[in-house]
């Protein structure tokens, strides 16, 4: 039985408001078995107390905070194990989630040189913000982004994501970030050692190649595609890689034989 698992959340555990067929049952398995596990995502707006509430609001209940890593997170880890200084500095572009991960790992958040601009998706972006930005890596601050996605699934369609703000810094800067979440393999590492295990005794479940499956094999994790989300078998075909196991849902799958 795998040691570890680390699962996406969006496509693989719900879809927008409903659960996917299997995955509280799936969820029960993990507990009843013992399964170390974390819920993963890109999202950089929701803190672990957030997710926690959605989920247990569509009928999966038992899991604590400490059962999540998000892409604010995941940035948070990494800036405290680059940073060497006593009291450094970032200024923001995202939300309370983003803000709150940079506070708890001793980030102070300043206008004034900040080491770092940290940029995630934002509902409240403004130009002042981008012009702010630019201008800070300009002067020097070294340019983060929290994850690369373009844009996000929501009710009714599609709206722009942490991709599209670090594309328009990036264009007026002519600086590319440094993107922590998926595909980067490091978020995968990061979630590894949060569950206190090697990359090799985890498994990663998700429902896209491009992030979950090429992140997880990169970071050297065992890689479950299940089809309820973004891949259809046709499209996973295209690419030049494939996941060790493939289902149609997490309802399907044997923790015996990962």
């Amino acid at each position: 039985m795998a040691k570890c698992i680390i699962s996406d959340m969006d496509g693989v555990i719900y879809r927008g408001k409903q659960l996917i067929p299997g995955a509280k049952e799936f969820v029960q398995r993990l507990h009843d078995t013992g399964t170390r596990f974390l819920f993963l995502t890109n999202n950089a707006e929701q803190t672990p107390l957030d997710l926690r509430l959605k989920l247990a609001g569509l009928g999966i209940e038992g899991l604590g905070e400490d059962n999540f890593i998000t892409a604010a997170m995941a940035t948070a880890m990494f800036l405290k194990n680059q940073n060497q200084k006593q009291h450094a500095t970032a200024y923001v572009v995202g939300g309370g989630g983003l803000i709150n991960e940079l506070y708890n790992v001793g980030f102070s958040i300043s206008e004034t040189n900040p080491d770092y601009v940290v940029v995630a998706k934002s509902s409240t972006l403004s130009y002042e913000q981008l012009k702010k930005a630019v201008r800070l890596i300009d002067q020097g601050a070294k340019f983060i982004g929290t994850n690369p996605d373009m844009i996000d699934p929501v009710e009714g369609g599609l709206e722009p994501a942490a991709g599209t703000i670090l594309a328009a810094i990036s264009a007026a800067t002519g600086k590319k970030p440094y993107i922590v979440g998926k595909p980067n393999s490091l978020m995968m590492m990061l979630a590894a050692r949060k569950l206190g295990a090697h990359p090799e005794d985890c498994v990663m479940i998700g429902d896209r190649m491009d992030t979950d499956i090429v992140g997880g094999m990169e970071a050297g994790m065992s890689t479950v595609l299940v089809l309820s989300g973004v891949t259809t078998p046709t499209l996973m075909a295209e690419f030049p890689y494939k996941p060790d196991h493939v289902y149609n849902n997490v309802g399907e799958i044997d923790l015996t034989v990962l």
